[in-house]
């Protein structure tokens, strides 16, 4: 079992800056695909980046490119989504999520179904 602690987060201006972190434990890191998501009121689950774990580069969803950096540190067992020229539609509950599976597409790691777990989720709200 696959146990993910997120950290960071808070209240910032818009156009403030923000970082999240996210550290796994209870499987060996380099084998998980990780990934970032969140969840604003009323709307469903968003995809914002992954990391797959036989893939060295970073994917994002269009509405983050540019303005959020998601990179991991195996050594740490920790993801982290840096977050800049924050807007009030930021404001949502983010998630990290970690997947054993192994896709052969990155797209498919875009669907939060391919992901076996999840944080509790960290709550980011940014004012006007």
């Amino acid at each position: 079992q696959v146990q993910l602690v997120e950290s960071g987060g808070g209240l910032v201006q818009a156009g403030g800056s923000l970082r999240v972190s996210c550290t796994a434990s209870g499987h060996p890191f380099i084998a998980l695909s990780m990934g970032w998501f969140r969840r604003a009121p009323g709307k469903q689950r968003e995809f914002l980046a992954t990391m797959p774990y036989s893939d060295s580069n970073t994917y994002y969803a269009d509405v983050v490119n540019g303005r959020f950096t998601a990179s991991r540190d195996n050594a740490k067992s920790s993801v982290y989504l840096q977050m800049n020229s924050l807007t009030p539609e930021d404001t949502a509950t983010y998630y990290c999520a970690a997947s054993k599976r192994y896709y052969s597409h990155y797209s498919l790691y875009m669907d939060d179904d391919k992901y076996d777990f999840w944080g509790q989720g960290i709550q980011v709200s940014v004012s006007s």
